[in-house]
């Protein structure tokens, strides 16, 4: 059995918003604290942070490497690489194999893994992820403002986010490609608020000096466009919780399956004691100051629960001293 070469109160698995707010939150309570951060941002093509009071606009490695410096700060640590494996051992602690080959105990996991966006697969797609090819309009909504503006329909959710974008530009085309029959009153809407339908199957983007400029067909049109929405697949990174019979289930919407997560109570606690789960892991939909709040909350319930236990046992030491 390979050697324990280190005891935690907490390991937190993954070094984003959620994983180092958490982490700040058990440092700054005297816990002993390791981050382990396979360096995976979701959100790292992006040019900027949204909707983060305060942070407006950072740069997401920014807004990261500072979070790693907090952890430090409060006698945390940060360490880059993965965690491949996790295990209960028999006192109730887990026992936590890094990719480097060690290993670590912890008597509680905080896993803030994220999600992976699955996009369609249409050329040119993933190479403009996060730049001109975006899904959310509260993470790019304003930087596309008044631009045209493409909804490329692959799901349930095309409608409405081609509503949601269309309160930021006036010139918004539904691309039908190979969305679902829209419901007459979904159609009814897009014609009351002046968003053609495009029919017919898109078969990439035009992308001209580093930067979108159309739609293609598969009739060999192009429709001039300088962003795309798209509605990815958000499937969360959960393998990490095989081992202790954790697995994300199936989200849905409309009647369609549009991502996975893990099931988890309002403050972040899994059907496994002892694990929590912050971020996007366990809501699709959080952003990134989202998913910073209930890191930071999962957190301090996470400090709560050690501090119970401490509690225990100094009762039951005082009571075998007797």
């Amino acid at each position: 059995m390979t050697e324990i070469e280190q005891q935690y109160d907490v390991v937190v698995v993954g070094g984003g918003a959620a994983g180092l707010s958490g982490a700040v939150a058990l440092a700054r309570s005297r816990r002993s604290v390791l981050v382990v951060d396979a360096g995976q941002p979701r959100n790292a093509p992006a040019a900027g942070v949204h909707n983060y009071l305060g942070r407006e606009g950072a740069r997401p490695a920014d807004l990261l490497a500072d979070g790693r410096a907090e952890v430090a700060s409060y006698g945390g640590a940060v360490v880059p690489g993965a965690v491949t494996a996790v295990r209960r051992d028999d006192d109730g602690d887990f026992r936590v194999t890094l990719d480097g080959g060690g290993e670590v105990a912890a008597r509680r996991l905080l896993v803030a893994t994220g999600l992976v966006d699955e996009l369609p697969d249409l050329p040119g797609l993933a190479e403009r992820w996060g730049r001109d090819v975006l899904h959310c309009p509260y993470c790019h909504g304003w930087e596309v403002r008044d631009q045209p503006i493409g909804i490329l329909a692959t799901g349930p959710t095309a409608v409405h986010q081609a509503l949601l974008f269309r309160q930021l530009s006036d010139d918004v085309v539904f691309f039908r490609h190979i969305g679902p029959e829209l419901p007459a009153e979904q159609a009814e809407q897009l014609t009351a608020l002046g968003i053609p339908m495009v029919d017919g199957e898109v078969t990439g983007v035009e992308v001209v000096d580093d930067r979108l400029t159309g739609v293609r067909l598969a009739s060999g049109g192009v429709v001039a466009r300088s962003a795309v929405v798209v509605a990815p697949r958000f499937t969360a990174r959960a393998g990490v919780l095989d081992a202790l019979g954790l697995a994300a289930v199936d989200q849905e919407m409309g009647g369609s399956v549009v991502g996975s997560a893990v099931p988890a109570d309002p403050i972040g606690a899994t059907a496994v004691p002892g694990v929590w789960v912050a971020g996007n892991i366990s809501d699709m939909s959080a952003q990134v100051v989202v998913s910073a709040a209930a890191g930071m909350r999962a957190g301090a319930m996470i400090n709560a629960d050690l501090v119970a236990e401490d509690a225990r046992r100094a009762v039951a030491a005082l009571a075998g001293a007797r």
